[in-house]
């Protein structure tokens, strides 16, 4: 029987497939959807080249014959192809639960466009409903930078690995994961602004007026397709 998870997955890797056009020079983030992407990509072939956001996603796409680029300065991506956490109506996101929001804001703001690659249980009413905002700090001073965080974010938990040591990113960092304000009211694009100003943070898991659609699978292989609208 076929995982339904799975499924979704597929669909919306499939979905996202389309897009690219052979000579593309893309962005790729991390995560199982976007692995589901890689993949597919291989199978197809057609000379594309990538830049990607993860460890994992680099030793796949070589795996899979995708030629990989720098970010050097040169290098102009076309489309950013990354899964999220939670999609909320805006297109707003939280993304970062596999450690790699760093890298992924880096690729998708080097990207002409972005499109999110996700199974359709991603898609939320408000972000924070089921999953925590990561914020990257650095390892010094860092439960300093969680008291000063904590103005903004109170509830804020280090992440750590299953041995019950800290998370480490691929830059050497540590991630806070904080609850989100919950409620209308709450200004997500002024939070992430006053968040970012925080010493000591290098990076938070909200990536806000970035997608311009988002591709969420369904278990049945259909696909339900969000777009940003205008302003």
């Amino acid at each position: 029987m076929t995982d339904p998870v799975d499924a979704a997955r597929v669909a919306a890797a499939a979905a996202a497939v389309e897009l690219v056009e052979p000579g593309m020079t893309i962005g790729l983030g991390s995560g199982r959807a976007v692995w589901k992407v890689v993949e597919l990509l291989g199978a197809r072939g057609g000379g594309v080249r990538a830049a990607v956001a993860s460890s994992r996603t680099d030793e796949l796409a070589r795996a899979a014959g995708i030629e990989l680029v720098e970010l050097d300065g040169s290098v102009a991506l076309d489309l950013a192809l990354d899964g999220a956490d939670e999609v909320d109506p805006e297109l707003r996101l939280i993304k970062g639960g596999g450690g790699a929001l760093l890298r992924e804001k880096i690729v998708v703001s080097a990207a002409a466009r972005f499109v999110v690659v996700a199974e359709a249980s991603k898609r939320v009413e408000r972000l924070g409903e089921h999953f925590r905002l990561p914020v990257e700090i650095v390892r010094f001073g860092w439960r300093d930078t969680r008291r000063r965080l904590a103005e903004l974010l109170p509830d804020a938990t280090q992440r750590l690995r299953d041995d019950g040591e800290a998370y480490v990113t691929d830059e050497g960092h540590f991630i806070l994961d904080c609850v989100l304000p919950g409620g209308a009211a709450t200004d997500l694009d002024a939070l992430g602004r006053a968040v970012k100003q925080v010493p000591g943070v290098v990076e938070h898991g909200l990536f806000i007026g970035l997608a311009e659609r988002a591709l969420l699978g369904r278990p049945n292989g259909s696909v339900e397709v969000l777009e940003r609208g205008p302003g």
